[in-house]
């Protein structure tokens, strides 16, 4: 698996500095909330295992981008999210390795059609919903 992206190529070639905006900071946290209790309302089956990894990265993402924003800041990829949230926080660098993986899972779902397995989203769940109450205790 390819590994996090550098946090010094993220700064020099895909991050941007912005104002902070903390109505769209609230904004986004309030979608990301009403997102995790659909998702975990959902029948985790074969079938939807899929949809509900799609669900837990698209609310990390969310919430990673509300991080950037907070310190002023834009990324024009989710490498670079990611990569910022360990450069932040070197001491999470297990969560940072989940969120990419789970990355990599969405992506394959997203361009590759590709079905999650229940188990994978089942023996993850605790995790994902970890990394979300973490990175919602930083904004």
């Amino acid at each position: 698996m390819k590994e996090i992206m550098n946090w010094d190529i993220c700064l020099n070639e895909h991050i941007k500095k912005v104002a902070v905006d903390n109505e769209k900071i609230g904004s986004i946290r309030k979608m990301c909330s009403v997102r995790l209790r659909v998702t975990q309302q959902v029948a985790i089956d074969d079938e939807t295992a899929s949809i509900v990894a799609e669900d837990y990265y698209e609310i990390i993402k969310e919430l990673l981008v509300a991080f950037l924003l907070k310190n002023g800041l834009k990324s024009d990829n989710h490498e670079c999210l990611i990569s910022f949230f360990r450069y932040k926080f070197p001491e999470y660098e297990y969560e940072a390795k989940v969120v990419h993986q789970l990355k990599n899972v969405r992506n394959r779902v997203s361009y590759d059609g590709i079905f999650v397995k229940k188990d994978y989203v089942e023996a993850n769940k605790l995790e994902f919903e970890h990394i979300i109450e973490l990175l919602e205790g930083f904004l």
